[in-house]
């Protein structure tokens, strides 16, 4: 029996076991929306922009183990897509977008509603397709969530013409696919494994580095048991928070332009680094040539060969992935019985602790201002450290990652290779269709929610009952940050003048709302949004914070790990940074 290419598109998304497709419909889609309305084996949820449709579709698929689906239509349905796309790519996201094309006849002919899909998304996706031949749709579409879920994830696209969804076809899905010029590795060569446990036993100040890579190759018990079996200091990336426990005694804090002060200079004073399924970024390593001037041997295990060696040179790469890698590494430590040497080892956590000592996370309480800080850490203690947190990009973010801490992958959700605004209440409401048990909060600033904040209209319709927590300070805030260190405190176009009434617009919405300016207030109200009273409504939040405060450490341009900018209480009298104002900006 034939049937259509958009019904064709349909039976696909449910021989994959989709269970939720974001989208937005349009002209060269109206097919498959209407296969879509005559099935009910997946449930189709409609937002109010095609970027956050990505977002959301990312978020579910980062809060769970399966593969985001986002449907959009030609022309700006397409392009509105795109910054969700680079989002989930730079994060390494595994997600199938489909984009509705104009006929293929008109393909290049500057037809209403076309843009060159395949050709504006190439530097951003993992893959694309543009699929001309209905006999070769469900094929791809497999291929498509093949290649999103294996090797390093990532964002496919699939772009379909209209006239393609009309024609009539057999439907045929394969089992499985074969591409030849497309094989993940997943087991690391075991003569480079065994260097890297020779390295490792004889360190004196090992190290282990876990990045995003550890999350989506859903290794958190691999690492754990590495770090604990032999004793060892771990420090996360922003992406790989969450992959080791991080209420552990053991975890050193996130490392990087906001880490604790104990993780960046472990990171530039360890002798054997271990770096699982992390690419060694500008925000982490800030500049490559300061990070390896303390010599050290570096592991570096990735999936992805092209991350290797990509920004510093490394003594034993290994490629594969990093599960697998890692029970290899376990299996070869306990053959061994070897174990580092343990007074180096402690001479080395003694130095660990005395940099730990004065707390780089420590801030100034106060009565009278909202410190968002005191925000986060009342939201970790009020959701048990269990809630699945997104959040927005700016101070707020790295708040968030300081303040909340992670104990399990797949709880933090935030876009950290784009830095993309707009990302957190979407990502929220794709986090919590994932997971219906769960409580969802979105931490956010009031420059960030206004730009996706058309999609509380989506948490009303779908019933989706996440909080917002805004972390409101009138300013962009770390634009207003950048300002203060570097540029003389002259605040171009950062402070937000004609704010809305956030509680009026989350009423509006038909959602429950609350103002709060007194410190004495965060705790109550952020236990009422969590309680049983509210547990099935959408809370918006509108905490108004200090407007002064900064988020520390911070490392600036062109400085090293050791040469963090230290909170007041970490500085010498005489740094002439300490002299800096940080009174009322206002």
């Amino acid at each position: 029996m034939q049937i259509s290419g958009a019904e064709i598109v349909v039976r696909c998304l449910q021989e994959e076991g989709v269970e939720f497709v974001f989208g937005y419909p349009g002209g060269a889609v109206l097919e498959i929306y209407d296969a879509i309305f005559k099935q009910s084996q997946f449930k189709h949820v409609l937002v109010r922009h095609e970027q956050a449709a990505v977002h959301a579709a990312d978020a579910y698929s980062r809060s769970s183990d399966k593969v985001g689906v986002a449907l959009v239509t030609s022309g700006p349905g397409a392009t509105n897509a795109v910054t969700g796309i680079a989002t989930a790519y730079m994060d390494s996201i595994p997600m199938v977008v489909l984009s509705g094309q104009v006929p293929t006849p008109a393909i290049g002919l500057d037809a209403f509603q076309e843009v060159d899909m395949v050709g504006i998304t190439r530097p951003c996706v993992k893959h694309n397709f543009l699929v001309k031949d209905i006999n070769e749709l469900a094929e791809t579409i497999k291929k498509a969530f093949y290649i999103a879920k294996t090797g390093r994830p990532g964002p496919v696209v699939v772009d379909i013409p209209k006239d393609v969804t009309q024609k009539l076809a057999e439907f045929h899905y394969p089992e499985s696919v074969s591409i030849r010029s497309y094989v993940p590795v997943l087991r690391g060569h075991p003569g480079q494994i065994r260097k890297a446990v020779n390295l490792l036993l004889e360190a004196k100040r090992p190290y282990v580095y876990v990045g995003g890579g550890a999350v989506q190759g859903a290794a958190e018990q691999e690492v754990t048991e590495l770090v604990r079996s032999l004793g060892l200091p771990c420090t996360n990336t922003l992406m790989g928070l969450g992959a080791y426990p991080g209420s552990d005694p053991q975890f050193l804090g996130m490392l990087g332009m906001h880490g604790t002060y104990e993780a960046n200079m472990a990171m530039q004073n360890c002798d054997v680094l271990i770096a699982v399924g992390a690419r060694f970024d500008d925000r982490v390593i800030s500049v490559p040539s300061h990070f390896l001037s303390k010599p050290k041997k570096i592991v570096h295990i990735d999936v992805d060969p092209s991350s290797i060696a990509k920004r510093v040179k490394v003594d034993v790469p290994i490629v594969g992935d990093v599960k697998y890698v890692l029970r290899d590494m376990l299996d070869q430590l306990k053959e061994s019985g070897k174990k580092p040497d343990p007074a180096a080892l402690a001479a080395w956590w003694k130095q660990i602790e005395e940099w730990r000592a004065p707390n780089s996370l420590l801030y100034a309480p106060s009565n009278e201002l909202i410190k968002p800080q005191y925000v986060v850490e009342k939201l970790y203690e009020i959701t048990g450290g269990d809630a699945i947190i997104t959040s927005d990009v700016g101070q707020h973010q790295m708040w968030a990652a300081q303040y909340y801490k992670f104990d399990r992958p797949k709880q933090w959700l935030n876009s950290g290779g784009l830095g993309t605004m707009g990302f957190g209440l979407p990502a929220a409401i794709g986090a919590q269709l994932a997971n219906p048990d769960k409580a969802v909060a979105c931490i956010t600033g009031e420059g960030s929610i206004q730009m996706n904040i058309q999609e509380l209209s989506t948490a009303k319709q779908y019933h989706t009952p996440v909080k917002v927590v805004s972390l409101n300070n009138r300013y962009l805030g770390m634009v207003r940050q950048w300002q203060e260190f570097f540029y003389g405190t002259r605040y171009s176009e950062s402070y937000m003048d004609a704010l809305p009434d956030f509680v009026k617009i989350a009423e509006a919405y038909g959602h429950v709302g609350f103002k709060i300016e007194n410190p004495a207030d965060v705790e109550p109200v952020l236990r009422e949004a969590f309680s049983p009273a509210l547990k099935e409504r959408l809370v918006f939040l509108d905490f108004r914070t200090d407007q002064s405060e900064n988020v520390f450490p911070m490392i600036g341009n062109g400085k090293g790990l050791d040469e963090m900018d230290l909170p007041p209480h970490m500085r010498k009298t005489d740094e002439p940074d300490a002299e800096r104002d940080y009174g009322n900006l206002c």
